[in-house]
């Protein structure tokens, strides 16, 4: 079971102590834009140096109402930044017109539909707003362009990893990867786009790395008992998801399928999977 996240309300301020430095301040507002593939909402994080200086991250989809709530909640602090984690839909749009009419750059990975950065991050690199030291993790799986952002011991996971449930995957091979360089690492919360805080990071990751091993198992074992095409596998695997959520779960069968052709236990036949032989 995936461990119990700890419940943060929207707007509620939270003040962690990792051992770079004395405090850091966090504040969340939740966009409106709840759903079967979002939960409930995005979250915008907002930290605080404690000195003045703000940075956000993932400012959510165009919203003008979640727009307003955001930059009141920052109020007369000095915004240094607008970050995302990655270009998808609900969390990337509103990074732009935030950062243009704030003065302030658009950073993140890479561009996308609707987000175009002014500052590009590579894995490693380091983001200094105000006295606080962000580092860049690279974390491809969910989307290729996809960064976790980590204070000392916090890390903002964006989709990577959520608050609740398991994520989307486009490559699998590279997400299993990413979530293992991120274990060990001395980590103590999370902070994710969709749902709640996290503690105990090491037992979340081992979670999602052991779900995502069972599925695998299980969309082989399908494809062994007759399973030929993505839709069968979905509807053979996937008997605990919402029939809502098939889609999603269509493009993580993908990323599944792929590793599994990589590995050679299964082949493409006629547009059709099948088993194959173990390599010798």
């Amino acid at each position: 079971m995936l461990p119990e996240p700890r419940r943060v309300e929207d707007g509620a301020l939270v003040t962690h102590t990792p051992a770079w430095r004395p405090w850091l301040n966090i504040d969340r507002v939740i966009a409106d834009n709840a759903g079967p593939f979002t939960g409930p909402g995005t979250n915008t994080w907002i930290l605080d140096d404690g000195l003045g200086s703000v940075v956000l991250i993932d400012p959510g989809p165009i919203d003008d109402r979640h727009a307003r709530k955001v930059m009141e909640r920052v109020g007369r602090r000095e915004l240094e930044a607008v970050l995302v984690t990655h270009t998808h839909s609900d969390h990337a749009p509103l990074a732009n017109p935030l950062a243009r009419e704030m003065g302030v750059p658009a950073v993140g990975h890479a561009s996308g539909p609707g987000f175009e950065p002014d500052i590009r991050l590579l894995d490693g690199a380091r983001l200094d707003v105000g006295t606080i030291a962000l580092e860049v993790v690279h974390t491809p799986g969910h989307s290729d362009d996809h960064l976790c952002f980590r204070a000392g011991s916090v890390l903002f996971t964006g989709d990577h990893i959520m608050g609740g449930s398991s994520v989307m995957v486009e490559s699998m091979g590279p997400y299993l990867a990413s979530l293992r360089k991120l274990r060990g690492t001395g980590l103590e919360r999370l902070h994710p786009g969709h749902g709640d805080e996290m503690e105990h990071p090491d037992d979340v990751i081992d979670w999602y790395v052991a779900h995502r091993m069972q599925r695998h198992e299980q969309i082989y074992q399908a494809i062994a008992k007759g399973a030929e095409t993505a839709t069968d596998i979905v509807h053979a695997v996937y008997t605990d998801v919402d029939p809502a959520l098939h889609p999603l779960a269509s493009r993580s069968v993908a990323a599944h399928l792929t590793l599994l052709v990589d590995e050679d236990r299964i082949a493409l036949d006629a547009g059709r999977y099948v088993t194959a032989p173990l390599p010798r």
